[in-house]
């Protein structure tokens, strides 16, 4: 509903109005009545209207004087329609070039009050598309600059951009929002988008005004949609709580508006938001780990790196021993390092120490790998091997896990050394040109062409800025569009031919690519 303010000295011009037209109808709420433009300059000083309809001649202030008055302290950005006489249209044409929409002569007649009240819906309406689109605009162009600083490569534009659009403080974080247990179902790609989505727009709002602070599809990995915040003192300070109070505050409405669970991985503090991509990459190794651990809700980086003395204890040697094996792709020796850790760990009596070896464990791995490729996405690398390495049939953190994970990483460090890209990547691209339309992944090609599946992956996102999921979907897309051109086949037959059996996932995959439905591209280009 569109709210109006009536101004006018007479009582019975007040009235006439009301009952006029069914403003209900119309899509309009009377919001009040003022008798002179003070009483309404006092009104609009407590409450927002979207039309004013005032006489231009009223005792104190007149409507034009109420006009320029609202105009130039920017009161209201309401619509004004003046009420005029007829001997007063000298008065409407002043009025109009204030800023009027239009006028009004006494007495109303119900046909042009209403057309004015179109006028005004339709000029609200694309008023509000035009201030969502610029805000959308503005918020895209603002995501850049951050992406920029969180993955560390940015220049003073990109850091000036964001400090003079962002609220900032010091105590910076990058905090990873998931939705575990929808993420670890085998769902839909659709539908997987639609529960981020909804939690994207759910953190928004309850964030207001810090809500430029959510962060979307940072990942170098296309086929995964990630969710972050960055967090900033100020914002728990504000509340009169402490970090993990804010966080678990977050949660927690975002849980009840939901009703899903919401996992948080916090990331280092760092000084400012200049130094954020530290604080990111922790915050994704962090959530790499959580494979080796049972699920939690709040992962911190300060308590997984932190050492409790007497109660934790830091196995250094064993470890770089079977960081020594794991270099080395010596099966045997990763086992007898893994039992050797094992053995420290029970004979310490120090259980609870496993989970900070693990994490130096990891640390230490994904700094070889990057030194070896400083390209690669680390998230991505200690995902995809520790995933493939855990079953339901090994305890997450167990020895077993342990020994599986490093077997699989120390194959993977070996074909980093390789560089086998060219050829392999190749056969891919030819697989892909021949059976696009059947149900190619990249694990089966991976076991065709004996290469590990992360290292393929991370290769072929390399070479092609893409995923493998998305260049398959782009060249299914690109092949349908043929098609459309050339045969009169329906497009739902030609959704199966390019190998989706769900016709309207099809098309919003087409509509992503292509810009337009597939009715619209065949009818535009045989055009």
């Amino acid at each position: 509903m569109l709210r109006v303010l009536f101004v006018d000295d007479e009582p019975y011009i007040l009235q006439g109005l009301q009952v006029l037209i069914d403003w209900e109808k119309e899509k309009f709420e009377i919001a009040g009545m003022a008798s002179n433009g003070v009483e309404a300059i006092e009104f609009l000083k407590k409450e927002e209207v979207d039309l004013i309809i005032s006489d231009i001649k009223m005792p104190l202030m007149s409507g034009i004087e109420l006009l320029k008055t609202v105009k130039e302290q920017k009161l209201s950005d309401a619509y004004f329609v003046m009420l005029s006489g007829f001997n007063d249209f000298e008065y409407a044409k002043e009025a109009m070039h204030y800023g009027c929409l239009d006028y009004l002569l006494k007495p109303v007649k119900k046909e042009e009050l209403i057309q004015i009240l179109h006028k005004v819906s339709e000029m609200s309406e694309a008023s509000q598309l035009k201030e969502k689109h610029y805000k959308e605009t503005e918020t895209a162009y603002l995501q850049r600059h951050l992406i920029s600083l969180i993955v560390g490569r940015y220049d003073d534009v990109n850091l000036n951009y964001v400090k003079e659009n962002m609220k900032l403080s010091e105590g910076v974080r990058y905090v990873i929002l998931e939705l575990p247990d929808i993420e670890e179902n085998d769902v839909l790609e659709g539908s997987l988008m639609m529960y981020r989505r909804e939690m994207n727009r759910t953190a928004d709002a309850i964030l207001g005004e810090d809500g430029s602070h959510l962060i979307y599809d940072v990942s170098l990995n296309h086929s995964r949609y990630d969710t972050g915040l960055i967090y900033c003192d100020y914002m728990a300070a504000e509340k009169g709580m402490d970090e993990l109070e804010y966080l678990k505050d977050f949660q927690e409405r975002l849980e009840a508006s939901l009703g899903e669970k919401v996992r948080i991985i916090s990331g280092k503090k760092v000084a400012d938001i200049s130094a954020i991509s530290k604080s990111y990459s922790s915050a994704c190794i962090l959530k790499s780990q959580e494979v080796f651990h049972e699920p939690r809700p709040i992962v911190t980086y300060e308590k997984e790196m932190s050492i409790n003395p007497g109660k934790e204890l830091l196995f250094k040697n064993s470890l770089d021993e079977l960081i020594n094996a794991i270099e080395l792709n010596d099966t045997d020796l990763i086992h007898k390092c893994v039992d050797s850790f094992y053995e420290d760990i029970a004979a310490a009596g120090l259980s609870d120490s496993v989970q900070l070896n693990i994490n130096y464990l990891l640390f230490r791995l994904i700094h070889i790998a990057v030194e070896m490729d400083s390209e690669l996405d680390q998230e991505e690398v200690l995902h995809r091997i520790s995933e493939s390495s855990f079953d339901e049939g090994i305890k997450r953190g167990s020895s077993k896990h342990i020994y599986r994970f490093a077997c699989e990483y120390a194959e993977y460090l070996a074909q980093l050394r390789k560089n086998v890209s060219g050829g392999i990547l190749k056969k891919v691209e030819n697989e892909i040109k021949e059976h696009y339309s059947e149900n190619l992944s990249l694990k089966n090609l991976s076991k065709k062409y004996y290469i590990n599946s992360s290292y393929l992956g991370i290769l072929f996102n390399k070479k092609y800025g893409m995923s493998f999921k998305d260049y398959l979907t782009d060249y299914r897309v690109k092949e349908a569009a043929k098609l459309l051109i050339n045969t009169d086949e329906r497009v739902v037959d030609i959704a199966s031919v390019v190998g989706y059996k769900n016709s309207d996932y099809f098309i919003r995959r087409f509509i992503d690519i292509m810009g337009m439905t597939p009715s619209q591209y065949r009818r535009k280009n045989r055009e």
